[in-house]
């Protein structure tokens, strides 16, 4: 079980689909994505996805000869893993609203719509590409989807351009009289 394999022996036993390579790649790899995942606030139901998918997406790339490996097949598989891991943290990011990003110092508003109706009348003055950026991203869509959307020149431009229209809308929600208004309330 803790013979050491050839990085080309445990690529030709995954493309046999080899359970003896399988299991080696289990024991020789598993450890350093679940000490990332765990470390990253990961689960062990994270990690054993993690593994699955970075198995599956290696397995792919084996079989379909688009492997190609600039450092050992550990640092490789390691990598996949990790892009999985913070594809994932990314995600969860991107689901929070844009609103935690004002200041708000209570945790009970009774005068939410106030502050909703503030954010709608000011997201109508942003220019109409931040306004479909910033909606693009709030139903979820990748950066990569938006950039194809919206013929951008790449998914680091969209994200760029993503974080520029909401630190003007955030400028224009804190200019607002009604939004100071709102804040005396408090």
């Amino acid at each position: 079980m803790f013979r050491k394999y050839s990085d080309t022996a445990i690529i030709e036993g995954i493309r046999r689909q080899d359970d003896k390579i399988l299991s080696w790649l289990y024991s020789g790899y598993f450890q350093s994505v679940r000490n990332h995942v765990l470390k990253n606030s990961g689960t062990e139901a994270d990690v054993s996805d993690v593994f699955q998918d970075t198995v599956i997406i290696l397995y792919k790339q084996i079989t379909e000869n688009s492997l190609t490996l600039t450092s050992d097949l550990k640092g490789y598989f390691f990598g996949i893993a990790r892009n999985i891991w913070n594809g994932h943290l990314r995600h969860k990011k991107r689901l929070v609203d844009l609103e935690t990003d004002l200041p708000d110092d209570s945790d009970d508003a009774p005068d939410d719509q106030i502050l909703e109706k503030i954010v709608g009348r000011v997201f109508l003055k942003l220019k109409p590409d931040a306004q479909t950026i910033l909606r693009l991203f709030s139903e979820g869509r990748s950066y990569e989807e938006i950039a194809a959307i919206m013929n951008l020149k790449s998914e680091t431009y969209a994200r760029r351009k993503k974080y520029l229209s909401k630190e003007v809308l955030i400028s224009l929600i804190k200019e607002d009289p009604e939004y100071k208004d709102y804040l005396g309330l408090k």
